[in-house]
């Protein structure tokens, strides 16, 4: 669990430097690399709703 976690959170830190190149300078292509990276982020996010859902079950 605190692999994914980690995993997780090493994710959304390497994300900043589009970030900022989208909303504070503008650069379009770093939104089309956010927005992609999103959509990731949220398969993660499911990935990780799932396992915890089938541990909470499985007691």
């Amino acid at each position: 669990m605190s692999q994914q976690f980690e995993k997780l959170k090493n994710y959304v830190s390497s994300l900043e430097d589009d970030f900022e190149k989208f909303y504070v300078k503008g650069n379009k292509a770093a939104g089309t690399r956010v927005r992609k990276a999103m959509q990731d982020l949220k398969k993660h996010a499911q990935d990780i709703r799932v396992d915890v859902q089938d541990r909470k079950n499985a007691d």
